[in-house]
């Protein structure tokens, strides 16, 4: 089993196990986030669904993210990562939800750097967010990104877990 996957199951063990469920609101990852969740058996008891809101009006139009958000941090931010992780708990009735925007390159993208991932958690009494930055190929910023936005989901499950 990959470090990925391994991770992928703790998560889904711990929210099992903590009776929470998440749902991914992701742009740069374009859904490999959910498919590393989903790929755990026994995942329909914790993942509620995903949005690949891929193009910011979708930031906007599906998750909810202010169009006002969006212009005064960017569309690669933490305040957005956010915004779409609260915007996709929320659409999907989920108790956390994961975020994920960046540019996997390999030109910037609105004067962010290629390698620039930004990854949140939000729900219950968490509201995380990290931005990374990330040498090498497309492959490698999304592989990052997806390993970021798995840890941040862990580690909310577990510190909620622990305050119940």
């Amino acid at each position: 089993m990959a470090r990925g996957e391994a991770v992928a199951a703790d998560v889904v063990d711990a929210a099992r196990f903590a009776g929470l469920t998440v749902a991914c609101g992701e742009s740069l990852t374009g859904g490999a986030v959910c498919d590393a969740l989903v790929s755990v058996p026994g995942a329909s008891d914790v993942v509620r669904g995903g949005v690949v809101a891929y193009h910011r009006d979708l930031k906007s139009r599906v998750l909810g993210v202010e169009p006002g958000l969006i212009d005064e941090h960017g569309v690669v931010s933490e305040p957005v990562a956010r915004a779409m992780a609260d915007g996709v708990r929320h659409v999907m009735g989920a108790t956390l939800g994961v975020g994920t925007t960046g540019v996997a390159g390999p030109e910037a993208h609105d004067g962010v750097a290629p390698g620039t991932a930004c990854v949140a958690v939000v729900g219950l009494d968490v509201a995380w967010s990290r931005t990374i930055r990330v040498e090498g190929s497309r492959d490698a910023v999304r592989d990052a990104a997806v390993a970021a936005a798995l840890a941040g989901l862990h580690e909310a499950i577990t510190r909620s877990s622990a305050h119940r």
